[in-house]
Formats: structure tokens, C-alpha cells, sequence
């Protein structure tokens, strides 16, 4: 077999499942609070799924919201035909302003100068704009205390076309351990902060706190809306967040949807004691059949994994061997005696009986499954199967 024709002159694509997405979005929406939504988080290329197939998935499968980071994104859904609520959670620079208006976010705000443009380019366009504030609970990264938060939201009263819809903060481990102690005083405080403000006659009507792990683990978190990320992909936060779901009980489908495939330029028989890749860190004990892939660290495939991962050749696995090089690695054949040029090869996903998660390249790579679904150059071309 050989790649899909969509991938046109690329020499590895993603396959990406849209039913599998689908699917996801529809079982979490099962495990929410009544009164809650659920947002989609397609920032980063729908974490490397590629936004414009994963969109539409999601919105067949129930979404009602889309999240993403930076303005950028949002007008990307724009162009390509999204209506609905649309959330920019991170930084938008006062200079862009006039755009978030004209796009129709909410705005994630904490900050003066974002205000003061905001309500320009709103006033400008006598269109009202719904602003998020965004609370510190203990992240510190983007937030505020609240005091500077009663003064910001009394600030905004100011501008007769800001609208100050909701408040927002992001737990920092809930899906790293299994002792939630430090999450339960997160939600404390966002609780306690909320209270103050509707106290002050700022009674904020969308709240949202809820992640990927607090969306399954804990209803009592959902609020008015539930922001899904990793989970829409069919994939889990973390081993800790799986094992916290299991102990209370809650069996969630979550069906990947990515696989990454590439194909087998060369083939060629070494000797014993070859010296496969830049510097010589493997060294093969007996005559070897070495297969050369045109896939490297440029293209996502995280080079950490030199000598330690292994890809899928006609449902058997391969090993690399020798370093993952920008544009090529090479993988041991000699067991799969009847593999050849341009043979399908899996990088991520399943093949036969076999499979390979994004939990497995993570552990290899030693980061998390995010990192490895997201750093896949956007230019590999995305096919929805």
C-alpha cells in the first residue's frame, strides 16, 4: 500500500477519525452537570488533529462551544464557516482590539489596557463585546486577586458595550495525583471570589473551571460550562486522572482518533558491527535488514525517542535504530522478512493487532501525550477518514 492520494507530495500524513471525535464529545456531554456545557478546546491545531476537520466533528458530536488560544485561531474557525460561541482564552493585545469585535468572541481579560481598547473598538462598532475575567487560584499565570478583580470589573462598568458575562480560572494538578487537596482549595477559592463579586453586583452567569480531568472526575465543578481538551481526543490527562476515574467508579470511552503514517523509502542489508546513524550509537550485532523512513524530528517525530521507539510494518513492530535524524530515521526490518519499499508504516495508531498510543511515544520521548500529537508540523497534511 502506499499513502493516501490527499497527501498529495507529503511523505507521512495523519488519519484522522472523525467518528472517533465525535464520539468523545458525545460521552463527555453524558458525564455533565445539568445546566453545564461543553466546550471543545481546538487550540494548536485541535491539538495536532487539524482544526478544520476537528470542529465540525465536535459540533456534530454535541460541542456547543469552541475554545482556542490567540485571535489567529479564532478567525481561522471564522473563514471557515464557524457561528457559534467562540472563546479566546489566551492574551489579546490591546492593538487587537478592533478584530476581537469584529469576530465576535468572549475575551479572556485581566488587564487595564486590554479594557480601554476593548471598549473603543466596542463603542466604535456599538457592538457589545462578553468579556471573561480571569481569576488566580494558584496557577499563577494569567488571573487576578480579588481585589484587583472588583476593581477591574468596576472598571468595565465603564464602557457601555462591555459586557462582563463570566469569570474563569484553570486547575493546576488535577490530573498529575491522585491527592486532589491542592485542586479542592482552587475551587474554594473561585467559589469564595465568585460570591465576592455577585456581592458587588458583579453576578457572573458564565463560570468555568471545569478541564478535561474535573469534566469526568467532578460535576460539582461544571458550573455553566466544562472546557474539554485532551479528552475530545480520545485521549487521557494523565495515568493519575485514569486511575482517579476508576476509583470513583466512572468507565469513559475515549477513542483516539489520530494515526501517523509514513511509508519505507529504502531497504538495504548490513553487516554485523555496522554503525547505524549520526554518531554511531547503535551498532548492530548480526546482518540486519535496515529500513530508511523519510520522517524525523522536523516533522514532529521527537528525536528523545533515538533508539528506544519502535513503528509498526505490516502489524509487527520495528525498532528504530541509530538516531532520529530532521528528515529520516532508520528501523530494524531483519524480522519482517517480507517488508519492502514503500510498505505503510505506523508511527502513531494501530496496525493489525498492534498499536501505538501517544502515551507510549510520550513515555519515550519523556514528555506528556499532548506535547506528542501537537509538535506534528501542521504542514503534514490532515485526512478525515
Amino acid at each position: 500500500m502506499t499513502l493516501p492520494v490527499e497527501a498529495g507530495l507529503h511523505r507521512s500524513c495523519c488519519l484522522i477519525d472523525t467518528a472517533s471525535l465525535s464520539h468523545n464529545i458525545s460521552v463527555l456531554k453524558k458525564g455533565l452537570a445539568p445546566g453545564a456545557e461543553i466546550a471543545a478546546v481546538v487550540k494548536s491545531n485541535a491539538y495536532g488533529h487539524g482544526v478544520r476537520i476537528a470542529w465540525r466533528a465536535f459540533v456534530e458530536g454535541g460541542a456547543t462551544w469552541l475554545c482556542v488560544d490567540s485571535l489567529h485561531e479564532a478567525q481561522e474557525l471564522r473563514d471557515d464557516g464557524y457561528t457559534g460561541n467562540l472563546f479566546v482564552m489566551g492574551h489579546i493585545p490591546p492593538a487587537h482590539a478592533k478584530t476581537a469585535v469584529s469576530l465576535d468572541v468572549r475575551c479572556m481579560v485581566y488587564d487595564r489596557r486590554q479594557i480601554d481598547a476593548l471598549g473603543e473598538a466596542a463603542n466604535a462598532a456599538s457592538r457589545p463585546l462578553r468579556l471573561v475575567m480571569k481569576l488566580e487560584t494558584g496557577t499563577q499565570r494569567q488571573g487576578l486577586t480579588i481585589e484587583a478583580a472588583l476593581n477591574l470589573a468596576h472598571y468595565i462598568a465603564r464602557f457601555p458595550y462591555l459586557v462582563l458575562e463570566g469569570t474563569a480560572t484553570h486547575f493546576a494538578n488535577i490530573e498529575d495525583t491522585t491527592d486532589h487537596s491542592f485542586a479542592y482549595e482552587q475551587l474554594r477559592i473561585f467559589n469564595e471570589y465568585n460570591d465576592i463579586l455577585t456581592a458587588n453586583g458583579f453576578r457572573p452567569t458564565l463560570r468555568t473551571i471545569a478541564n478535561s480531568a474535573a469534566g469526568i472526575l467532578w460535576p460539582h465543578t461544571h458550573c455553566e460550562l466544562v472546557r474539554a481538551g485532551i479528552t475530545c481526543y480520545g485521549m487521557w490527562p494523565s495515568t493519575e486522572c485514569y486511575v482517579s476515574a476508576r476509583l470513583l467508579g466512572k468507565d469513559v470511552d475515549l477513542r483516539p482518533a489520530l494515526t501517523w503514517k509514513t511509508l519505507i523509502a529504502q531497504i538495504k542489508t548490513v553487516p554485523a558491527g555496522s554503525l547505524i546513524g549520526y554518531g554511531c550509537t547503535y551498532e548492530t550485532t548480526h546482518e540486519s535488514r535496515i529500513a530508511v523512513l523519510p520522517v524525523g524530528y522536523y516533522d514532529g517525530y521527537d528525536r528523545a525517542m533515538s533508539n528506544l521507539a519502535y513503528v509498526l510494518i505490516r502489524g509487527k513492530r520495528a525498532p528504530v535504530r541509530g538516531r532520529i535524524c530532521m528528515n529520516m530515521c532508520m528501523v530494524d526490518v531483519t524480522d519482517i522478512p517480507d517488508a519492502e519499499p514503500g510498505d505503510d508504516v505506523v508511527l502513531l495508531g494501530r496496525q493489525g493487532g498492534e498499536s501505538l498510543s501517544a502515551e507510549q511515544l510520550a513515555t519515550w520521548a519523556g514528555t506528556i501525550n499532548y506535547e506528542l500529537t501537537t509538535q506534528i508540523q501542521t504542514n503534514i497534511p490532515r485526512i478525515a477518514v
